[in-house]
């Protein structure tokens, strides 16, 4: 018999959901909740939402559910060239830039960081700008990191493998180059991104309010795109404050367009709206 109520148990949850990632789900949420953790009841036999929370914090199921719990929990939207300015900005001013930097016939080491991945779309987009952009200029030595801290979503970022839909968005020409289209009765419908970009582009597991984060210092770049909003204001700081840290300066900062008016930090300047840079060199 629990010891503690079902709101008990239900808050019990919520407070260790916000507290590991930063997701608030109020008691309104319940329900949502419940819809979201139903494969885990049904895969464990449970009757109820309640049943299976007894089984997390009394019968000791937690640590073994937790990794399952948060691919669940969390919202992974994401697009193909979702918020196309952002891309364009790369692909026009910020990469240009970068190449003028530097000494004629000079490698130009370029870094970006995909921080909330989720199934690497975002990633993968820009590793095409890059590619692009590369082809123009050979001397532009380019990587990406994309992170999330969802195991499943980040499964799926290094398989590549992509249905048509997914991959609606990216325009023919692009698709052309950087996306092969599945063959046979398994492939059909379904694509995936090429070697070449795969090469360069890794994925790793990191939680944003669980600084110092594994990630290199003096990045040209940081995608840190819807992702703040599920974030409490205190966090939301802390998280903006961590990641401006591991730019390089005049690196750039990008956020959803929802969330311009999150960042305020004083080494970042506004330059356009969701687009931040760091220091001099604006």
């Amino acid at each position: 018999m629990s010891q503690l109520t079902a709101p008990d148990l239900r808050g019990r949850l919520r407070s260790h959901i916000f507290r590991e990632t930063g997701i608030r789900m109020p008691p309104d949420k319940d329900h949502l909740l419940a819809s979201r953790l139903r494969r885990r009841l049904i895969d464990g036999g449970f009757r109820d939402l309640d049943g299976y929370l007894v089984h997390l914090f009394e019968g000791g199921g937690l640590s073994d559910e937790w990794p399952r719990i948060v691919d669940l929990v969390t919202t992974n939207k994401t697009d193909f060239f979702r918020e196309p300015r952002h891309f364009d900005l790369l692909a026009n001013r910020i990469v240009p830039e970068a190449l003028a930097r530097a000494r004629p016939g000079a490698r130009v080491r370029f870094r970006l960081w995909s921080a909330a991945a989720s199934t690497g779309a975002e990633a993968y987009t820009a590793a095409m700008i890059l590619a692009d952009a590369a082809q123009e200029a050979p001397q532009l030595d380019w990587a990406i990191l994309g992170t999330d801290i969802s195991s499943a979503v980040l499964d799926q970022a290094d398989r590549a493998i992509y249905t048509v839909e997914q991959l609606g968005p990216v325009p023919a020409d692009i698709a052309s180059r950087y996306i092969m289209r599945g063959r046979g009765v398994q492939g059909a419908g379904q694509g995936r991104i090429v070697p070449e970009l795969r090469r360069r582009t890794r994925f790793a597991e990191l939680n944003l309010i669980a600084p110092p984060y594994q990630v290199a210092q003096g990045l040209d770049v940081i995608l840190l795109r819807n992702v703040l909003i599920y974030f409490d204001d205190r966090q939301q700081a802390e998280v903006i404050a961590n990641v401006a840290g591991h730019l390089r300066d005049g690196g750039w900062l990008l956020v959803g367009h929802s969330e311009s008016m999150v960042v305020q930090d004083g080494r970042l300047s506004q330059v356009a709206p969701a687009v931040f840079r760091k220091g001099e060199g604006r």
